[in-house]
């Protein structure tokens, strides 16, 4: 009598497990879903909050503040992102190169002093108009914002040189205390004092990031900020230009709604609908980052390795892991989403049933984008995601001249958007295949 194999057997089924954690840190995975799962969460919570204790025209000019606000990363010019193609490659190779480090300080540097300088520039314009006693209010809304800023190339510094578990438990601690900050305006907590403890928190959690990077020897201080960034500059032209050129793109094509819609549909409801849809769109980003992230190491090593196998099989490790919340998300708002708008936004709008449709629509293209994109900004793909980015912003450009001429609203204006935006996913795609993939396989 033969013996038969077990129809169970308890290595097979730990096989999956064994051979995603090869490709990522499963811990670095949890953590990232949760901090990305905040994003999210502090957005919605912010919709839901502003609703109650804020009117409606008053929200729509805090929106316009904290775009105001999102809108200094025009300054960046992609540098974050070279800054991570070049403190991998010192990272993976063990170069002792110090320019790096010091050039890394300096734009950290220069970021923080934008910041400030908005936030004067914002209280001289709205104390104009307000007085100062609410302009105090706006410009700390707008450091509020803008903050990101500088997070955004420690960030990228962190997850270079693979200190991405220390970075991400700053941003849970910061994530938690801000939802918590924001909540508990619910609760009677003056906003002024909600604005004061927001920025201090982004403070504490800026001054320890930036200690640990300088100890872990990928920050320094730079022995002259304006000669570091022309090196920088000098050393990175072309890259920079290319870089530039689309993070200027994408930073048009994600804000110039918020510019468009109250100046051609009004503030008050129309740029609440917009703001509400485009917090879920480009809040998915953020969940999207979750699962990009974690497969960067491996993806970045393969490339160099020449790997394409590996290659491949990460990216669609991390399609899988996008794929997934996106799923869910477009069940949720296909099944209940006049009821969770209807729960966030109260009595101050109301999204049109159309513009949840063409949010579903906006949600599967920006998991294509994203996943091709990533990859393609952090293994220094510069020059086509350019040239993608600008084709963006001409064919937004002609779609909202025609939106206005034809009075098409503010629905159809999103609609439009849409069908540009998915285009758009389909050059990242098609750039992913000829690009990283070919070039990995030898090509």
């Amino acid at each position: 009598m033969s013996s038969q194999a077990p129809a169970f057997s308890p290595s097979a089924s730990r096989r999956p497990l064994r051979l995603l954690a090869g490709l990522v840190s499963l811990r670095y995975l949890v953590l990232r879903a949760a901090t990305a799962g905040g994003a999210v969460a502090f957005g919605l919570i912010q919709t839901f909050v502003f609703a109650r204790v804020l009117g409606a025209h008053e929200f729509s000019v805090y929106i316009l503040i904290g775009t105001f606000g999102v809108s200094l990363w025009l300054f960046d010019l992609g540098a974050a992102k070279i800054l991570f193609v070049r403190q991998r490659e010192r990272h993976i190779t063990g170069s002792g190169d110090s320019s790096v480090p010091a050039q890394s300080g300096a734009v950290v540097m220069l970021y923080a002093a934008m910041v400030l300088t908005g936030a004067a520039v914002c209280f001289a314009v709205m104390a104009a108009r307000t007085g100062a006693a609410g302009a105090v209010d706006y410009a700390l809304f707008f450091t509020f914002a803008a903050f990101n800023l500088v997070w955004f190339p420690l960030r990228n510094v962190s997850n270079a040189v693979d200190e991405y578990i220390p970075f991400e438990t700053l941003e849970a601690a910061r994530r938690i205390g801000h939802i918590g900050l924001m909540l508990a305006l619910l609760a009677g907590l003056p906003f002024a004092a909600f604005l004061i403890a927001a920025n201090a928190l982004w403070a504490i959690v800026l001054t320890i990031c930036i200690v640990r990077l300088a100890r872990a020897g990928a920050l320094a201080w730079p022995a002259g900020v304006f000669t570091t960034l022309a090196a920088f500059w000098r050393g990175n032209k072309p890259d920079l230009l290319r870089s530039g050129n689309y993070a200027v793109a994408e930073l048009a094509i994600y804000n110039f709604p918020y510019f468009v819609v109250p100046a051609a549909f009004g503030l008050g409801a129309p740029t609440i609908v917009l703001d509400t849809v485009f917090k879920v769109f480009r809040g998915t980003t953020l969940v999207y980052a979750a699962g990009l992230d974690p497969l960067l190491p491996k993806q970045t090593r393969a490339l160099a390795e020449r790997d394409g196998p590996t290659l491949k099989r990460a990216t669609l490790t991390a399609f899988v892991f996008c794929a997934l919340p996106t799923a869910a998300l477009c069940a949720l708002l296909l099944v209940a989403g006049d009821d969770l708008f209807a729960l966030l936004l109260d009595h101050a709008a109301t999204v049109p049933p159309m513009a949840t449709k063409m949010l579903v629509l906006l949600l599967i293209a920006n998991l294509a984008q994203n996943v091709a994109s990533n990859l393609l900004l952090h293994t220094g793909f510069f020059r086509e995601i350019a040239r993608v980015a600008t084709f963006l912003v001409a064919a937004m450009a002609a779609m909202t001249l025609a939106a206005i001429a034809l009075g098409a609203g503010i629905v159809g204006f999103i609609g439009g958007y849409a069908a540009v935006y998915v285009a758009g996913a389909a050059l990242y795609v098609a750039c992913l295949w000829r690009g990283p993939f070919r070039r990995a396989a030898g090509r």
